[in-house]
């Protein structure tokens, strides 16, 4: 006589959905990750377009010109009469080169003006931000 098994066993599967949670998890760490090793020193600006070589500098200092005539150094807001004062202080010990990222509705004036400034605070190399095409 044959006895049955009480129990059916049911060969294993392989389930699909918690390793696409696994894979969403780590996307979003190394996005974040990421986004968390970007240096990012100046105020968001509408960039000109253009054509530019990557940047040499290790940590620079960015002058940021806005649209409504404010100036920025990092992220430390500044006037034109200010501006050599506090960026010699920032250069101490630093390259003296200066990023300027100036926004396209941003008056020519005020930027040569805040280039100026910069060029009495000593920075010898000027490189210009743009967005590339």
């Amino acid at each position: 006589m044959k006895l049955k098994r009480a129990r059916s066993y049911r060969k294993g599967r392989i389930e699909i959905i918690p390793m696409i949670d696994v894979m969403f998890f780590l996307l979003v760490t190394f996005m974040l990750a990421s986004l968390a090793m970007q240096s990012l020193n100046s105020i968001g600006v509408n960039l000109p377009k253009g054509e530019a070589e990557s940047l040499q500098h290790k940590e620079p200092v960015t002058l940021t010109v806005t649209r409504d005539r404010k100036l920025f150094l990092d992220k430390t807001p500044v006037t034109v009469d200010n501006l050599a004062l506090i960026l010699r202080r920032m250069l101490q010990g630093r390259d003296p080169g200066l990023v300027v990222a100036a926004d396209t509705a941003a008056p020519e004036g005020i930027v040569v003006e805040a280039m100026l400034a910069a060029r009495r605070a000593g920075v010898e190399h000027f490189q210009i931000a743009v967005k590339r095409e």
